[in-house]
């Protein structure tokens, strides 16, 4: 499915308890793969800086129910540098598209030291959109979000199912290489959030074996759990 040429998939979220999640991972094992990003049989850790601009649009779209949103982010996985991503994510309902392009170090130290000019030259239109973005809406850092992800991957579909666990946001800086950084825990054991995402269709199988029927879709935001956790929500 596509909108504005954009390839959009679909994405469903659920609150879980750890014993369905140790029962879900076991079932999902016998018939989807690991995804090969996984450090370890725990998943692989993600870390993403998100940007909102002085009316704090990002977290009020969400709270107020928007049905089409977007959000921009600088995410790295593991702690590594070899793989630095700005990222814009656009939801349209429960319909998702997500682009991204890669940024060097020194991109990134510019861009987290305020330089307006910072990837100017790039043409990417993911990097053209984000230069506009960031020099009308004034964008600035707002909260950097971490967690650990362990993904299921199925090639019918493209489906992908991933557990989110151990949420937390840091509360000292908005350096996302800060390995000292100090965090506060916003969803810890025994909650955590499963993702279902797919493309036009989600094969019978992995539903039955999600039991999908049995769980309650929520509206969940790791952004919003973790800003409001850590500033004060506008009211």
């Amino acid at each position: 499915m596509q909108h504005e040429f954009k390839k959009l998939r679909h994405e469903l979220k659920y609150y879980i308890h750890i014993s369905e999640y140790y029962a879900l991972r076991s079932r999902l094992a016998a018939f989807m793969s690991l995804d090969r990003n996984a450090a370890s049989s725990e998943g692989y850790h993600i870390r993403s800086l998100y940007f909102s601009d002085q009316q704090e649009t990002a977290l009020l779209e969400k709270n107020f129910g928007l049905i089409q949103r977007k959000k921009y982010r600088i995410r790295i996985y593991n702690h590594s540098d070899k793989m630095i991503k700005l990222e814009r994510k656009s939801r349209f309902g429960e319909l998702v598209s997500k682009e991204s392009a890669s940024l060097s170090m020194q991109e990134y130290r510019s861009i987290l030291a305020g330089d307006s000019d910072a990837t100017a030259n790039r043409k990417e239109p993911v990097m053209q959109q984000w230069n506009t973005a960031r020099q009308v809406h004034r964008l600035k850092p707002d909260i950097i979000v971490d967690y650990t992800r362990e993904a299921y991957t199925a090639e019918p579909g493209e489906v992908r199912v991933t557990f989110d666990k151990s949420l937390s946001a840091v509360v000292d800086t908005y350096d996302i290489f800060d390995r000292e950084a100090a965090t506060a825990t916003v969803l810890a054991p025994p909650r955590l959030i499963m993702e279902v995402k797919y493309n036009d269709f989600l094969p019978g199988y992995i539903a039955e074996a999600l039991r999908m029927r049995t769980h309650q879709r929520e509206a969940i935001s790791k952004y919003v759990l973790c800003r409001e956790a850590v500033k004060p929500a506008l009211r």
